[in-house]
């Protein structure tokens, strides 16, 4: 029997777990990087990008509430389609939450490169940080672990009160640049293109690559805290909802700000031509705002911190629930007696966050790869849900998501062409990340002496398949998102939407009620546990 954890979390700490991990660096960089991609047109990619989200993580919120356990991100897939599946899902899905630790401290020392002071000019030179930046990073890093070493009470008593001054600020920094002096000319000047000034392609691109989906990636939080959510069938839903939509409404308002704050003379070369290390703070400073450019300076350490710790916390439950999926050493399974938390895979994740700091050194860096291999993770999550309507309808299901059958299949075609428009060879090169893991899964299958082998790969053979074609369309297709124009724009996203419904068809009516299903959650053998365990003297029921 797992062990359990405690149930601390309530929904509106939830929501603000979400929010929390949400509103990170991603709203300090990510209006400069969208409106070099896109200009103006910036405010849509984030639209789009809301609503792509939001469809993903309705399939996952229905997971959620049904299987409220820590680490259940990673999980989902191998109830539904078996363990190569899942693992294939979970290693994905932690390759980019891992990484969002180091990036948040990345992202506080390279603001802190901007302050008037030759030693912090010195963190970040030529588009990364020094070995000095990296100092402190690693401190941050180790700030971020701390928090969390001593159990969940604490992070989410801190992440709630950290989680309602990261919405202040950005809000204050809204009104403060539109107040200062906004032009309204910048969001449809002929002189630079218009609204739109490299196509709606680029729009696209802004979406997938300009840190868009990274920085919605936080509505996972809720849902790998599910076991630690008290009324997990209301507070997983509210929390995951909820997270997104308000931080919807803060990303737009910043990209909206941002862009009329820009003054003639930052708009000389063009949207292109952008270049800033810490876009709001030397926006303020330009503007004179010197109150705003301190509160910035002192928000880039919180809201990233926020974050960083937030993602110090799921991330142990991936690594837990790894370990409880078989695909990692038993050691990572173990909780702390008194504080319940998997202290063993914190520290694992500590060693990951310094590899990845060591190896990736500015915020940009990484934005872009986290964002594909965030969007190879999601995809198993509406086929996860129709699946399991379908092959598991028995199954308790606290949330019942309406109009799942439209939804899922929308969210999987969103998400594949989200990985479409990041761009070949991005797209090939995730491939990478995630065949290198593939032997640590043949490793432990052999272990085991490969367990119904041939029905896992039958489960798993959609997605073995899916991705090397969504790479050989993203290589032949349009110029506009790297390609080699064999399918000309317009044709080539259409191609790869229609090839997205087959393969979510092909993969839902692969899933089946699969024995990690049957054991864990099958409702007659949780019933017989129940009496089992119960003190009643009556002997234990022998169970193969």
């Amino acid at each position: 029997m797992q062990q359990q954890h405690s149930r601390h979390i309530g929904p509106i700490a939830l929501m603000l777990t979400g929010l929390g991990s949400i509103i990170g660096s991603g709203w300090l960089f990510g209006a400069a990087h969208a409106a070099q991609i896109a200009g103006p047109a910036a405010i849509v990619a984030w639209i789009v990008g809301m609503v792509i989200i939001l469809s993903i993580a309705l399939s996952y919120a229905e997971l959620g509430a049904m299987f409220p356990e820590s680490g259940g991100m990673v999980r989902y897939a191998r109830y539904s389609h078996g363990s190569l599946l899942g693992f294939i899902a979970a290693w994905a899905n932690w390759i980019a939450i891992v990484s969002v630790i180091p990036i948040e401290a990345e992202a506080s020392v390279q603001y802190m490169s901007t302050w008037p002071y030759e030693w912090a000019h010195n963190l970040y030179r030529e588009g990364e940080l020094s070995t000095v930046g990296l100092s402190f990073a690693a401190v941050l890093v180790v700030a971020y672990f701390l928090l969390n070493y001593w159990g969940v009470k604490l992070f989410a008593k801190a992440n709630s009160a950290i989680t309602i001054f990261k919405v202040i600020v950005p809000a204050v920094t809204v009104g403060a640049l539109v107040y200062s002096g906004f032009h309204s000319e910048n969001l449809n000047n002929p002189a630079l293109g218009g609204f739109a000034p490299f196509g709606w392609a680029s729009v696209m691109t802004a979406v997938a690559t300009s840190g868009i989906v990274f920085s919605f990636n936080g509505f996972q939080s809720p849902i790998n805290l599910a076991g630690e959510a008290r009324n997990p069938g209301k507070s997983v839903p509210f929390g995951v909802v909820g997270s997104i939509l308000l931080a919807a409404v803060i990303y737009v308002a910043l990209q909206v700000a941002f862009l009329g704050a820009l003054s003639p003379s930052e708009l000389a070369h063009g949207w292109k031509g952008l270049d800033f290390s810490s876009p709001f703070a030397q926006l303020a400073m330009a503007l004179g705002l010197n109150w705003l450019m301190m509160t910035l300076y002192f928000d880039a350490f919180v809201s990233p911190s926020g974050t960083g710790a937030t993602y110090m916390a799921s991330t142990s439950r991936m690594i837990y629930g790894m370990q409880r999926n078989g695909t990692m050493p038993e050691i990572f399974g173990r909780i702390h007696p008194l504080y319940r938390i998997p202290r063993p895979a914190m520290w694992f994740n500590l060693a990951v966050s310094f590899v990845f700091l060591f190896f990736f050194r500015g915020w940009g860096t990484l934005a872009a790869v986290i964002s594909v291999a965030t969007v190879i993770s999601y995809l198993t999550g509406p086929i996860s849900a129709a699946a399991l309507r379908r092959c598991a309808p028995e199954l308790p299901r606290p949330l019942r998501l309406a109009g799942l059958n439209i939804v899922a299949p929308f969210a999987f075609v969103c998400a594949s062409l989200v990985l479409y428009w990041a761009r070949w060879p991005l797209t090939g090169q995730i491939l990478f990340l995630i065949v290198a893991a593939l032997p640590v899964y043949i490793w432990y299958q052999a272990k085991a002496g490969w367990p119904e082998f041939s029905r896992e790969l039958k489960g798993a053979m959609w997605m073995v398949l899916y991705l090397p074609t969504m790479a050989l369309l993203s290589w032949i297709g349009s110029t506009d998102f790297g390609g080699l124009g064999i399918l000309p724009y317009g044709v080539d996203m259409a191609v790869v939407a229609a090839a997205a419904l087959g393969f979510y068809f092909w993969g839902v009516n692969s899933g089946w009620y699969t024995r990690y299903l049957r054991d864990e959650h099958d409702p007659k053998l949780v019933e017989e546990m129940q009496r089992d365990n119960a003190p009643s003297g009556k002997p234990a029921v022998q169970r193969g």
